[in-house]
């Protein structure tokens, strides 16, 4: 299938009653994991870039992500994470992004929708479809703390007000998630009901972003290596897995592959403490990371889809 939208991965998962999963990648390794677990459970995948991995990775990052997708087995779209203006999503759309989103959450309703439909306007003559947001989550997004105070959940009716004057193609909204490896005490709680009057009124696919599971033994086996990590909790399957028949068919996950990384080269660096050769400390995190990618898929539904 090759590179494709990220509206003809989505509309299929949001009728499908499946989620698909948009994991970020930041390099080689990262992107290799999610497009291999995509074609090892045979799932469609999005493969998403922040603007700080774009800051990261630069032009040559867009152009390896390219490259892969467009050789894969199964459909994959390129998107820009929590893109901060109508200047970063033009950029992402010049370098050969299938999908963008305009966060403009943070502004007022009057600007959230004039810059949503600016996007819009101009990428949808392109054929690169897009996601905006409503609502605000918690926890730390790109280096920027947003704390529980300022987190608000979306309102139905404002978001089919919000889509209708914008015509954006997905939706991200707030239900509950927050970003970061710590979404709260607990068994993090995930507003159903709001995600059911949401999807009633929009028929287009809903995103839910800081999904990270944050698994208990990947977070034991972080500190076991010499990590320092507190109070770490994800959202649980169970959740994921009702949400995706209510509505949500875009589930944003970067909190655990990061710790997969990251674990897996701790980990080599603790058993093996004379092993120098980069190759030895990345081929296991990239390995760790398509195991994780794998497990998400499979909660997510969206196994055996492509």
């Amino acid at each position: 299938m090759g590179l494709v939208s990220g509206l003809e991965i989505l509309a299929a998962a949001r009728a499908g009653k499946y989620g698909v999963g948009a994991f970020n990648t930041n390099d080689l390794e990262i992107t290799q994991a999610i497009i291999e677990a995509a074609e090892e459970t045979r799932s469609p995948v999005i493969v998403a870039l922040s603007e700080g991995g774009l800051k990261y990775g630069g032009d040559a990052l867009v152009a390896l992500v390219r490259y892969l997708a467009e050789r894969a087995s199964v459909p994959v779209a390129i998107h820009l994470d929590h893109g901060s203006s109508f200047a970063s999503c033009m950029r992402a759309i010049r370098l050969g992004f299938t999908s963008v989103m305009i966060d403009m959450s943070h502004e007022d309703e009057e600007t959230n929708i004039a810059e949503t439909r600016r996007v819009v306007e101009a990428a949808h003559a392109v054929g690169v479809t897009v996601e905006a947001e409503i609502g605000r989550l918690g926890g730390i997004e790109e280096h920027v703390v947003v704390s529980a105070e300022e987190a608000t959940l979306t309102k139905p009716d404002e978001a089919l007000r919000f889509m209708q004057a914008t015509g954006a193609d997905y939706l991200a909204v707030a239900i509950g998630t927050s970003h970061g490896p710590n979404k709260g005490k607990g068994r993090p709680y995930i507003d159903h009901d709001r995600i059911r009057e949401i999807a009633a009124l929009v028929p287009a696919p809903l995103v839910m972003h800081g999904a990270s599971g944050v698994p208990s033994a990947l977070v034991e086996r972080f500190r076991a290596a010499g990590g320092e990590i507190k109070d770490a909790s994800g959202i649980h399957e169970d959740d994921v897995r009702q949400a995706v028949t209510q509505g949500i068919a875009k589930i944003n996950t970067d909190t655990d592959l990061r710790l997969a990384f990251t674990t897996a080269v701790r980990e080599v660096l603790r058993d093996t403490p004379k092993e120098f050769d980069p190759r030895k400390l990345l081929g296991p995190a990239r390995d760790e990371m398509r195991r994780v990618v794998v497990e998400r898929m499979k909660v997510f539904g969206s196994a055996g889809k492509a």
